[in-house]
């Protein structure tokens, strides 16, 4: 079973404000998620062979095949900002 202290630092973890409802919930919430979870762990999977997919998978990539890039200037033609044959795009600042 999940506490509330456990919850809260949960919540804290992940930035959020619980009220004490709230706490109540959860706790009760993941406390039957927990429960329902550990009676999977009854199943006898002993026969079992484990899977990715219960059906056959068959790779769909293409084989990779070299080509003649686009010319730069044509790329750039309609590009607002261009500088030393590249895109120019606005400085992107954190506010971390």
């Amino acid at each position: 079973m999940i506490e509330k202290k456990e919850v809260k630092h949960i919540a804290n973890l992940a930035h959020l404000k619980l009220s004490n409802e709230e706490i109540n919930l959860f706790t009760r919430q993941l406390g039957d998620i927990l429960d329902y979870i550990n009676k999977l762990n009854e199943i006898d999977t002993d026969e079992i062979t484990p899977t990715a997919y219960n059906i056959p998978m068959k790779n769909v990539l293409r084989e990779d095949k070299v080509k003649k890039s686009m010319d730069r200037e044509k790329v750039l033609t309609n590009a607002p900002e261009k500088k030393d044959g590249q895109f120019r795009v606005p400085k992107i600042i954190s506010e971390d």
